[in-house]
């Protein structure tokens, strides 16, 4: 079992003069720019489990923002970092390296085709900048629809389709020209159809009137959309919506691109979300999970809309590092060679069956969503409303009994789970008990 903190702050945590002082230097030397979702203080990560500065062991169902899928310090992943190490780390754009030759080998192996291309940058942010770049440029044209809900950075043009809250965007006006927000299908909350009748927003009506009264389709070089929301609150848009998409932009010669940075590399029980599905955009993002925790992401595109972003045209110092493209083939290798992405099935089907259970009964999640591994628990008051103090409630009380959660949703009101795929049975039932009791009663089992 994980230990329990003894006494807890807002967030959950212990407080000790060790932590407080680490608090204090912290707040000294590092911007307040950081919102953090705890106080914890880590020194040391293991496994499934983040160690702090008391020696107090946390299992984490967030991992760093659904990142560290392998967990901490996997052994196959730091044996590669290691190797790299003692080899060479950088040569930037100065000449080619066959370590960045082989990870764009690897990443493209796990896409569908024709998706055969890699750009590599550091983050998730930098390849949503990318990918709305190549896709101007490879169109000539300016217009850029985004969706409702969507998170896709915090740089200038990737804040421009954010719109998941707007505290995002408070001050930073005017952001990117030609950028179009239209509806998610977030039928839960947002729709009044029936449970069996088709969503309007998933057959293209909402786009249909964008083109008719906002920007002509022949103007739009973008569609960007994540196939699950992420930030948004974990939803899983109805079935035919993301063909829709692919409909909509084979019509009127639009670049498709999934943001695949959080739903990406193996969660959702497939290397990409949208595989569910079975629709292939033109352009992928991938970032987070894909370098176990080192900075890396990906653009990938067929070769022939590559090829229409002529050298130059874009650029990175630090894309590409040998040591992030030796843990991202380690981390692909990993999980094709240990059968990860069946396990993240049967993570999130005992996830989903217990919370269905949890549904049932007073004080509930009022939704249960996801898919494989990448669960979304969205709780509402006794009046329908979004409910952020529940939320933030079972947060506390998960910390306190040594689980660690996150929150999201346009209102706050979403648990989110996403645990490493290298999750035990055991650890996983410790999580789920630890989670039923701060849903169920209030706080921590004993």
């Amino acid at each position: 079992m994980t230990n329990t903190a003894s006494s807890a702050s807002p967030q959950g945590s212990a407080t000790t003069n060790v932590s407080e002082g680490w608090r204090a230097r912290d707040q000294r030397s590092v911007s307040g720019a950081y919102s953090r979702y705890t106080d914890l203080v880590i020194e040391d990560g293991e496994g499934s489990f983040l160690i702090d500065v008391e020696g107090r062991r946390y299992l984490d169902f967030g991992c760093g923002i659904a990142v560290t899928s392998l967990g901490y310090r996997h052994p196959d992943v730091t044996r590669a970092i290691h190797q790299q190490v003692d080899s060479y780390w950088h040569t930037s754009v100065v000449t080619q390296h066959v370590r960045l030759t082989e990870a764009a080998e690897k990443v493209a192996s796990i896409c569908p085709d024709p998706l055969d291309t890699v750009f590599f940058a550091n983050s998730g942010a930098e390849v949503v900048e990318g990918a709305l770049k190549l896709a101007r440029q490879a169109t000539h044209r300016q217009g850029i629809i985004a969706f409702t809900g969507g998170f896709h950075g915090r740089t200038f043009g990737a804040l421009s389709v954010t719109t998941s809250k707007v505290h995002y965007r408070e001050h930073y006006s005017p952001l990117l020209p030609g950028v179009y927000t239209t509806p998610y299908p977030y039928c839960f909350r947002k729709c009044d159809h029936g449970p069996q009748e088709p969503c309007p927003i998933a057959m293209g009506e909402e786009l249909e009137k964008l083109f008719r009264h906002i920007v002509p389709a022949d103007e739009v070089a973008a569609m960007l959309v994540e196939p699950i929301q992420g930030e948004g609150g974990y939803i899983v848009p109805p079935k035919g919506f993301l063909a829709t998409l692919r409909r909509i932009c084979d019509q009127h010669g639009i670049v498709l691109i999934f943001d695949e940075v959080q739903s990406g590399v193996g969660h959702t029980g497939r290397w990409l979300a949208s595989e569910h599905d079975q629709v292939v955009p033109d352009v992928v993002t991938l970032a987070k999970a894909l370098g176990s925790g080192l900075p890396i992401g990906a653009i990938v595109a067929r070769h022939d809309l590559m090829d229409k972003w002529p050298a130059g045209t874009h650029g990175t110092t630090f894309g590409g590092n040998a040591i992030s493209c030796a843990a991202a083939i380690a981390t692909i290798e990993v999980i094709e060679r240990d059968g990860l992405l069946q396990r993240a099935t049967e993570i999130g089907a005992r996830i989903q069956e217990r919370a269905q259970g949890w549904q049932k009964q007073v004080g509930g999640p009022a939704d249960v969503r996801g898919r494989g591994a990448m669960i979304g628990l969205e709780f509402m008051d006794s009046a329908g409303l979004p409910d952020a103090e529940r939320v933030d409630a079972i947060r506390a009380a998960c910390l306190q009994s040594g689980l660690l959660v996150l929150g999201c949703g346009l209102d706050d009101n979403v648990i989110r789970l996403v645990p490493p795929l290298t999750l035990s049975d055991p650890e996983l039932e410790q999580g789920l008990d630890i989670l039923e009791g701060a849903v169920l009663h209030g706080g921590a089992r004993a």
